[in-house]
């Protein structure tokens, strides 16, 4: 029985990220190989021309999974029927700028998307933030679109928890999909703590073994690997002259992915969420933290024992997201 249609919204979709992105969808790396979309293509006005070029390729590409596309600037028609909503589009921080300038511009769009998804999304919509500052947009997206439901609104941290993968794959020389179960905590940001306390990397000859004594150098995991991992994208952007957009567009299909159709048998993925106080983060904010999906919903993987380094990161990495959200409040309230 071929299956139903899911509409897939991204916005932002004539991006960088977005060119990346809307081929993957279209192609089953999102939802699997027999699952047809519609995809659903919003970018704002200036763009629209640059977007109605997107959709051209999209034609051209032939692409059998992919029943229908909707390229437009209107948020209401962008989002309407919509069951996965990626949104990619922000305001991007420009040398010179404050932070505050850049929360103040991103807190007046993720409200007025919020809006628009609550009138005219699916009810059961799922929500992946990317666009920086990613933790916060997704807070302020929660606030604004109260009947969707809080487990349903999440942010991307999977690029920095592949980019820990990545790190470790490349120190041990094994192939990346022999690491599993690190975890990013906090903010996708600098303050990020990429933990490889519970990690495990299956070895050349076969065995099991957990990452710490694998690579029996705790000193790079507490200090270059984390600063590698939390700075990554800074790297990219210098080399490119551009921010990241292949990874991270991959990085948004596997949290999709995973969400929608599990994590594999004891493995799991980092992925920012609304804290319900696990670990003594303080609920309130979103926060990555390691977690389990099964038939569509993510639970927080419980019980890991946490350190002394590893509170104090996982501590700090809050703090900045407290700041943030005080700061995204008063934005709001000028």
């Amino acid at each position: 029985m071929a299956k139903d249609p899911v509409r897939v919204l991204v916005t932002g979709a004539a991006g960088q990220i977005g060119y990346a992105l809307v081929p993957m969808i279209a192609r089953g790396v999102m939802l699997g190989p027999d699952q047809p979309v519609i995809l659903h293509m919003l970018d704002i006005e200036p763009a629209a021309e640059a977007l109605n070029g997107v959709k051209m390729e999209l034609i051209d590409a032939a692409f059998p999974l992919l029943r229908g596309v909707v390229a437009t600037t209107d948020v209401a028609e962008a989002c309407k029927g919509v069951n996965i909503a990626v949104m990619v589009g922000g305001f991007p921080r420009k040398e010179g700028m404050e932070r505050k300038d850049v929360m103040s511009k991103n807190v007046s769009i993720y409200k007025a998307q919020a809006s628009a998804l609550e009138q005219h999304a699916a009810p059961d919509c799922k929500v992946l933030v990317v666009a920086n500052p990613a933790n916060t947009n997704a807070l302020i997206l929660k606030e604004f679109a109260p009947s969707i439901p809080e487990k349903n609104i999440t942010c991307l941290t999977r690029l920095d928890h592949n980019r820990a993968l990545g790190q470790i794959s490349e120190r041990l020389n094994v192939h990346v999909g022999e690491v599993k179960n690190v975890i990013i905590w906090g903010n996708h940001s600098s303050t990020q703590y990429p933990d490889v306390n519970h990690a495990s990397v299956i070895t050349t000859n076969g065995a099991e073994k957990s990452v710490k004594d694998a690579i029996a150098n705790d000193d790079w995991l507490k200090t270059e690997f984390i600063t590698t991992v939390q700075q990554r994208g800074a790297a990219i952007i210098k080399a490119r002259k551009l921010s990241s957009a292949l990874s991270a567009a991959s990085a948004a299909c596997d949290h999709i992915r995973d969400w929608v159709l599990g994590t594999p048998k004891g493995t799991w993925v980092s992925m920012g969420v609304y804290s319900d106080g696990s670990y003594g983060i303080q609920p309130g904010i979103i926060y990555s933290f390691p977690v389990t999906c099964e038939k569509g919903q993510w639970s927080i993987v419980q019980g890991l024992k946490v350190d002394e380094f590893s509170r104090e990161k996982m501590d700090a990495t809050a703090k900045e997201l407290m700041e943030e959200k005080s700061l995204a409040y008063s934005c709001l309230n000028r």
